[in-house]
């Protein structure tokens, strides 16, 4: 499938209005719209305790086309989650802090509105969604799928630390701040197994699943990971020392291909991770809060999201990207 740009689509917009430029989003998907000849979109605003998951069914209901997903990667998650498999791609508004997913397929962060028409006349490309199954303390089970990485340890205590109102004032330096908090944190055991194989131990500081490679700041952490390739990369980390933490960032930061005794990558389709202590965990940059073990698979080209030409799948054929404040293009 592929999209028509020329043909009108039916656009809803599933918008968390407490965003700084939440205004500005919603105006340029109205805008873009009418350049095209299209009706108005339908949005459907998020609430504090429901980040898209009801406004996205909402939209499927009412025969979207395509549903654009304008917040922060909570929003963007929940409405992923609800289109997998259905066939009704995803548009992308980033208006967060992380925007990991939007990062990761080449968004024009800095521009909006060509988000706007990348989402509304771009290609399509499919990519892999992740299950994230807990075990919590109390033996309870939830189930949640991430687009990006899930996992327990260092990073999720950043995530759950990471203060709100200095994320407003800095965006992603906020979660620096919040790592320095815990850089010397006792490392607690965990083990891990990958598609069925022997059981590994390891005393970690961090153990993440990733379905792509790109964080905040343009630091890459797995390089061969990608998002439509069927597999996911389990990450181990275990620095012991300022050095330790050194030759690991180093490694992030400057992209080098050797291999860390610090940081260990395993590769499969199906992970279960099982920690000793209960360990803070997160999906997508948003705490899920302390658990003793996760499972994950992979669903494979589950997702269709709207991207830029360049970044569509090579086997598809490509839609132009119309610029719709151009409406000669149109």
């Amino acid at each position: 499938m592929r999209t028509n740009s020329l043909v009108p689509q039916r656009v809803a917009v599933v918008l968390n209005p407490i965003k700084l430029q939440a205004d500005e989003a919603r105006d340029a998907v109205i805008l873009a719209c009418r350049k095209g000849g299209w009706s108005d979109p339908e949005f459907y605003l998020t609430e504090e305790d429901d980040p898209g998951y009801s406004m996205a069914r909402r939209a499927l209901e009412d025969d979207a086309d395509v549903v654009l997903a304008a917040g922060g990667d909570g929003t963007v998650r929940a409405v992923a989650e609800t289109l997998a498999g259905t066939g009704t791609p995803l548009g992308l508004v980033p208006l967060g802090t992380g925007n990991l997913l939007a990062r990761n397929l080449g968004s024009n962060l800095a521009d909006p509105r060509h988000c706007v028409d990348v989402a509304l006349f771009g290609s399509e490309k499919s990519i892999d969604t992740v299950s994230f199954n807990v075990e919590r303390e109390d033996g309870t089970l939830d189930e949640n799928r991430f687009l990006v990485m899930g996992g327990g340890g260092f990073d999720a205590q950043i995530m759950a630390d990471t203060k709100d109102d200095l994320k407003d004032m800095v965006g992603w330096v906020a979660y620096g701040e919040a790592g320095a908090r815990h850089l010397f944190n006792r490392p607690g055991w965990a083990r891990f197994q990958v598609d069925g194989g022997e059981w590994e131990s390891a005393r970690a500081r961090s153990v993440m699943v990733c379905n792509c490679g790109e964080l905040t700041g343009g630091m890459v952490l797995v390089p061969d990971a990608k998002l439509d390739d069927g597999v996911l990369d389990l990450v181990v980390m275990s620095p012991r020392s300022m050095l330790g933490w050194a030759r690991m960032a180093a490694k992030v930061l400057f992209r080098h291909t050797h291999d860390l005794p610090v940081i260990d990558f395993h590769r499969g389709k199906h992970v279960r991770v099982e920690f000793w202590d209960a360990t803070e965990s997160e999906i997508d940059g948003d705490s899920l809060g302390k658990i003793k073990a996760f499972e994950s698979e992979v669903f494979p080209g589950s997702l269709r999201v709207r991207v830029a030409p360049s970044m569509a799948n090579l086997d598809e054929p490509e839609a132009p990207v119309i610029d719709a404040a151009d409406p000669d293009k149109i």
